[in-house]
């Protein structure tokens, strides 16, 4: 007889609980914590392009609003239902809460498969999307904030931040509405490698700890680290590409239609190349193939990052897994059953909760960018670039040497936007691993990763409350 599934909103639980355990504070905040707070579920009819008439499925959970606005992306996917939703919201509370971006956890999704509706179809249910949000107050730069998430982009966040606008005419923060904007429309640059970029800075953080690398056996760094990736959409390209270039090894790549593997190394711009030639990556030359694609969740590496959609590893193929490292670039991959199989096999997992929270920081950002009216950089670039040049001209009479055009250039670049994304996304991701993993000295290393980032949320959301004058 197989085991009862398990609601994915009650496996988010399941950890919260685990961890709430281990504090002190009131039951009843924490009942108050985890409980999700408001679900908004939607209906309404689409005008398709050959005239006929379909209803479209659509919902928006805000977790928490112990600080406001919620933030979370919109997903549009079949597997889109209530209980998704509300599991995504909680994981987005705790996974601003533990890198310090002050907003409360939404998230959103509507039931379709992108794939099957023309451009025309995907505006008019984004734009009808958006009015019902705005029409319950579940949208606004200081209510509740959407993003791009699984099966949705920068147009449709354009979409939403004009739909927004004529709907609020005299909001003058109004492309505050929505993050994951274009250029143009508010967007911020860094944003499009932002989760990627969150998960390379992780990984490389939990792997520069020699006695954990130790561990299980590996040496610190990413240099000469195998690594699979499973999903090469946005996250899993940008943390390949830039796991790539600190000197780890990519030895396997899953999509929907498949997966490959070569243990001297896979190039990912060849094969991406190939996929887009051919439709799919099963047509590049590599050691192993298989149309199985979650058969590469168990193949032989060193850091397996999940970066598709939650529940990949259950209880099933949990005993397969061969990784020392697991990376949760997805929200959810690991199901609560199949972590606690993991951590007693010392495998290290770096959870979501943390390593893919790079994607909401610079939404953060973006957020910031919005309600300031101003980029980042374009009040200081040029007097930073001239400061620096006169602290080179002083050198240079001082010592009787003379910098190149091209040593000048490196010394006196000001910082720009997206210099000042890709900092504050290091420092944030830097800073939140050392605050986890000094929780877990603080519990003799006796706890894993993903319960030290719950522990660290709920300290940080119960002093909210306590702020509030709500719990003692």
């Amino acid at each position: 007889m197989s085991a009862p599934t398990i609601s994915f909103f009650d496996q988010v639980n399941q950890n919260f609980d685990k961890a709430a355990s281990l504090t002190d504070h009131d039951p009843r905040l924490l009942n108050q914590i985890k409980a999700c707070n408001s679900v908004y579920r939607v209906a309404f009819p689409l005008k398709r392009d050959d005239g006929s008439i379909e209803v479209i499925h659509g919902w928006r959970a805000e977790h928490s609003q112990h600080k406001l606005p919620t933030k979370g992306g919109i997903r549009y996917s079949l597997a889109v239902n209530e209980d998704e939703v509300m599991a995504l919201a909680a994981l987005m509370t705790y996974k601003c809460a533990v890198v310090d971006v002050p907003f409360g956890g939404a998230k959103g999704g509507i039931a379709i498969n992108r794939h099957e509706y023309s451009t025309g179809e995907l505006e008019r249910i984004t734009r009808r999307f958006t009015f019902e949000l705005y029409r319950k107050s579940f949208i606004g730069p200081s209510i509740d904030v959407p993003a791009p998430d699984f099966g949705t982009g920068p147009q449709e966040m354009s979409w939403i931040a004009d739909t927004y606008q004529a709907l609020n005419k005299e909001d003058l923060n109004g492309l505050g509405c929505v993050t994951g904007k274009p250029l143009p429309q508010g967007g911020i640059r860094g944003r499009v490698e932002a989760t990627g970029r969150g998960v390379m800075i992780g990984i490389r953080e939990a792997c520069s700890n020699p006695e954990d690398m130790k561990a299980l056996g590996l040496a610190p760094g990413l240099d000469g680290k195998r690594v699979i990736i499973q999903g090469l959409g946005n996250v899993g390209y940008h943390a390949a590409r830039l796991l790539a270039d600190e000197g780890a090894i990519l030895v396997g790549f899953a999509e929907y239609e498949g997966a490959i593997y070569d243990a001297k190394g896979l190039d990912l711009e060849e094969v991406l190349t190939r996929r887009r030639e051919t439709g799919s990556i099963l047509n590049y030359e590599a050691e192993l193939t298989t149309e199985k694609s979650r058969q590469a969740l168990e193949w032989d590496c060193d850091i397996l990052i999940p970066a598709a959609l939650e529940n990949q590893i259950t209880e099933e193929n949990v005993d397969r897994v061969q990784a020392k490292i697991i990376g949760e670039a997805a929200n959810g991959p690991v199901t609560a059953a199949a972590n606690e199989k993991l951590l007693e096999r010392g495998v290290w997992i770096i959870p979501d909760t943390f390593l893919n929270a790079g994607g909401v920081t610079v939404s953060y950002f973006e957020w910031l960018k919005n309600l300031s009216h101003v980029r980042f950089g374009r009040m200081g670039k040029r007097f930073e670039e001239e400061a620096y040049a006169r602290l080179l001209d002083a050198v240079e009479v001082a010592t009787e040497r003379s910098f190149t055009d091209r040593e000048r250039f490196f010394f006196t670049r000001g910082a720009g936007e997206v210099d000042i994304v890709r900092s504050g996304l290091e420092e944030t991701m830097a800073s939140a691993y050392a605050e986890l993993r000094r929780i877990r000295e603080l519990h003799d290393n006796a706890i894993d990763l993903r319960t030290a980032a719950f522990i660290n949320a709920i300290d940080k959301i119960a002093l909210c409350y306590g702020d509030l004058g709500i719990f003692p």
